[in-house]
């Protein structure tokens, strides 16, 4: 096997929206084809070669089918660097909703509210799935729009992170 990118590894076409079917279906002959368990009377250079591409094919599924990271992973593609550590611009109108979120998060937190934790919890979902409507038409346009999509995909990582807090602080 040659080095592919994860959407040739899967023959899928190279875009953010992805048949989920296709891509369980494609991993599942992947994964059946590398898989260690095959290679066990096999040398021990063959068993590593099998283990290695068993990994690959597991981050690379992991990747696909969660659309931040593929929305992500596709950026990267197109040779964009995401910038998450030393760039942290954003839309002065997006700060606003991070504002607003994280002083919802405050006030659940404060209250111990359900109400206000599911509240949120909807709104980060409203954002999620704004965020895939809008990265499929930036993405998938020809020429792709790699530039918003990377501010989109930074703004999205935000969310994802708040996301998590609002899990820990719920538990």
């Amino acid at each position: 096997m040659t080095m592919q990118n994860h959407f040739e590894l899967f023959h899928l076409p190279v875009s953010f929206a992805v048949d989920m079917a296709q891509l369980a279906r494609s991993y599942h002959e992947v994964q059946g084809r590398v898989h260690p368990d095959r290679f066990a009377h096999a040398s021990e250079t063959e068993k590593r070669v099998a283990m290695q591409w068993a990994t690959r094919a597991n981050e690379a599924y992991q990747t696909l089918r969660d659309p931040f990271k593929r929305a992500a992973y596709l950026c990267e593609l197109h040779g964009v660097d995401l910038q998450t550590e030393s760039n942290t611009a954003m839309p002065a109108a997006f700060l606003m909703q991070q504002m607003e979120w994280r002083e919802a998060l405050d006030e659940a937190r404060a209250s111990s509210s359900h109400d206000a934790f599911d509240a949120l919890s909807a709104q980060l979902d409203d954002a999620r799935d704004e965020m895939v409507d809008i990265l499929t038409r930036l993405l998938d346009s020809n020429p792709p729009d790699i530039g918003t999509a990377v501010s989109r995909v930074r703004e999205w990582m935000f969310i994802e992170r708040l996301g998590e807090e609002l899990q820990a602080a719920q538990h």
